[in-house]
């Protein structure tokens, strides 16, 4: 069994850990994400956050294993609506953990592929 399980693993130039996206797709969604960001006035910015991080998670692979993003735009949007009314409560100050709530609802939806 660790023979089947070790000859499944993904490697790229010798490597088992590496990132195999490339520019002109990180251009193309970054650019959509914009777009569609400034068109609705910022409420698709959480579907943009969504597919850049899909885009950047689903490339990626460490020791082997493929990481796979199962984060949803419409599961982040309740959670960005809550995170900006906490920081219009708090004057702001709540704002400074909101990065670290995004990262921990991107670590959440990230997962190794079987």
């Amino acid at each position: 069994m660790e023979t089947s399980t070790r000859s499944a693993l993904e490697q790229r130039n010798g490597r088992q850990s590496f990132f195999d996206g490339g520019l002109f797709q990180l251009i193309g969604w970054s650019l959509l994400g914009l777009i569609a960001t400034v068109l609705s006035f910022g409420l698709l910015y959480p579907w943009s956050l969504c597919r850049l991080f899909g885009w950047r998670i689903n490339h990626t692979v460490i020791d082997g294993r493929r990481l796979h993003f199962s984060g949803s735009a419409a599961g982040l949007f309740g959670n960005w609506i809550k995170w900006w009314a906490l920081t219009i409560i708090t004057f702001g100050i709540y704002g400074f953990w909101v990065r670290i709530k995004l990262e921990d609802w991107k670590a959440k939806h990230t997962h190794f592929v079987s």
